[in-house]
């Protein structure tokens, strides 16, 4: 049996934390335009946008290296403004037995954040954590921060 791990950030922004919301789980096709030099396409394969249980694929570019993963959405919260996609196939799924990506927007007083959190299992004690995975997410948030920012 392999290692389980669970990592955590949350990025702090300053638009509205319902664009990510609604991006990921109703339109991620939209995320491509957005930021094209890290995530170049998003076809939905089984079901629709927006849909639980709809099977996704991504194509994207990680340090370099052109990737693919192909996710089944496992939820879409409206009331806890959450997305949550878990990887069936794809490039991450060489290092890792499993691999599970949560979205959720967190409300704070005065500023909204991003909350990502990746839940995996290694194949062993000495495989790699997936910190290239969590600055890559950082810096897709940032991206559409600045995007939206700019509107």
């Amino acid at each position: 049996m392999g290692v389980l791990g669970k990592m955590e950030v949350e990025v702090d922004i300053k638009c509205s934390g319902d664009v990510f919301h609604q991006l990921w789980g109703t339109k991620p096709h939209h995320i491509c335009s957005i930021t094209p030099h890290k995530i170049q396409g998003c076809q939905v394969h089984e079901g629709d946008f927006g849909q639980p249980g709809s099977i996704v694929l991504w194509n994207y570019s990680l340090e370099g290296e052109n990737c693919t993963a192909k996710v089944i959405v496992e939820a879409i919260e409206e009331e806890n403004k959450l997305v949550r996609f878990k990887m069936i196939e794809g490039s991450i799924l060489k290092e890792y037995k499993s691999f599970t990506t949560t979205l959720q927007v967190v409300d704070k007083a005065e500023i909204t954040a991003v909350k990502w959190t990746v839940e995996f299992e290694k194949f062993d004690d000495y495989g790699p954590y997936p910190n290239k995975i969590m600055d890559f997410i950082i810096a897709i948030t940032r991206d559409i921060e600045a995007h939206h920012l700019k509107d």
